[in-house]
């Protein structure tokens, strides 16, 4: 007499994760493109004299807000090519020396130096000083008065605990269904 050995019955839950894992993954496939970088748009500029350098500074976002990530764009004339710097960023938060950056090229905007979606986290005045090295010798330069105004939208703990809502909702959720099934006192299928 042979004893066979039926396989264990797929319970509810193996179809649930199985459902969740097909969803995650298509969401995930259809966001690709949303998730892609936009080129920058630069919506206001001025003009600073940086020793024999004119440079433009571009804002993606105007006028700024506190809090609100943002590009900047540093065009010096005649390009970036055989050139170097930094930026000196100072404002309400930052101590004079403390903020001084190498201009990089902008990640989206590889013709430029620039900030990638920064945010100045408070309001007031801004200043920008910039070092630049190149054929025509050493310049600097400051853009003074940038105003950051207050930050957009409700106050921020209410943000956060409106946006976490859904998320304590799921954890609910799971424990019921967690509770429900108890998976470890599933009697063993043999």
């Amino acid at each position: 007499m042979s004893t066979r050995i039926r396989p264990p019955r797929t319970r509810p839950y193996h179809r649930l994760a199985v459902a969740a894992l097909v969803t995650a993954a298509l969401s995930l496939a259809g966001a690709a493109p949303a998730m892609a970088y936009a080129p920058v748009k630069v919506v206001h500029t001025e003009r600073v004299q940086v020793g024999p350098y004119g440079v433009t500074v571009g804002f993606s976002v105007w006028p700024i807000r506190a809090m609100r990530s943002l590009d900047f764009t540093f065009m010096p004339d005649g390009g970036i090519a055989g050139k170097s710097g930094r930026l000196l960023l100072n404002g309400p938060g930052f101590k004079s020396q403390d903020h001084v950056t190498p201009l990089v090229r902008h990640p989206r905007k590889l013709d430029t130096w620039g900030l990638d979606v920064k945010a100045l986290n408070a309001p007031g005045t801004y200043s920008f000083g910039f070092a630049i090295d190149g054929p025509l010798g050493h310049g600097e330069g400051t853009l003074h008065g940038v105003r950051v105004l207050k930050q957009p939208g409700p106050p921020l703990a209410l943000s956060w605990t409106v946006g976490s809502l859904p998320f304590l909702g799921l954890l609910v959720v799971l424990v019921v269904a967690w509770r429900r099934i108890r998976p470890g006192l599933q009697p063993l299928a043999i």
